[in-house]
């Protein structure tokens, strides 16, 4: 039996905390939130803490919060040689501060508190300081999913980066393109089919070869239009940067 601890109370700890609830050979020992109320209903009481010192050893700690709070929480974590890994794409192996052996337990996806995950297709980025905490790490992701990566913390901040222009900033287009919508009162579930087949055919064509639309076809004319068309100043540098990646790519 692997016992296991999670500090946090965001997104990606309620998934880490529903998920290990329901797995056979992982105990969740612990949970530690300073507000307790923002952790799930359904979570035993007597699985609770909001003091760092109340938390006692176990085989891995995962701490999921953010990172710029990674190096204060574990420096605060008054156990001795005990295993952390933080659940951050961006952050090295050595921001666990602290008597203790740091790890990485990187889930490369997209999460929100609304929307269920199947972890059975999410990639998961291990690191550790050693064969064996690497080891342990892996039979916990293994848990998860059999997509199990030995990735190191450069590698790692590589796929964040490249993580963040595939998903953050495409979502944020997302946002600009219902915004163009409701102003032009066009419903916004008219271009769901589009996303999802753009979406689609990266699975099966690379990103250059799936690339449409009129930048690669340097048409000129609806550019400018386009460009006419749009009154807000924003809107109109982001249109004309992105126009001029593609074309340059």
């Amino acid at each position: 039996m692997i016992t296991v601890s999670i500090i946090g109370s965001g997104k990606v700890a309620h998934h880490l905390i529903l998920h290990l609830l329901e797995q056979e050979g992982i105990y969740l020992q612990q949970v530690y939130a300073r507000d307790t109320g923002k952790l799930p209903a359904y979570l035993p009481n007597d699985k609770i803490v909001n003091q760092l010192d109340q938390l006692t050893a176990v085989d891995l700690i995962l701490l999921a919060v953010s990172d710029d709070a990674i190096e204060q929480v574990t420096a605060a974590i008054p156990l001795q040689n005990q295993l952390i890994a933080h659940t951050s794409g961006a952050s090295s192996i050595d921001a666990i501060k602290g008597p203790h052996r740091a790890g990485v337990f990187y889930m490369l996806q997209t999460f929100s508190l609304e929307k269920a995950i199947d972890f059975s297709e999410i990639p998961f980025c291990l690191e550790a300081q050693s064969d064996a905490d690497f080891n342990l790490l892996e039979q916990v992701a293994l848990k998860f999913s059999e997509k199990v990566f030995d990735i190191n913390s450069e590698q790692r901040r590589s796929i964040h980066i490249a993580a963040v222009f595939v998903s953050n900033f495409v979502n944020h287009m997302y946002v600009l393109g219902a915004e163009i919508c409701k102003e032009n009162h066009v419903p916004f579930d008219i271009l769901k089919p589009l996303i999802q087949e753009t979406a689609e055919k990266i699975k099966t064509l690379s990103p250059r070869k799936a690339q449409t639309g009129p930048a690669i076809r340097k048409d000129k004319k609806t550019i400018e239009k386009h460009l006419e068309f749009l009154v807000d100043p924003n809107l109109k540098n982001i249109y004309q940067i992105l126009t001029q990646s593609i074309q340059q790519k």
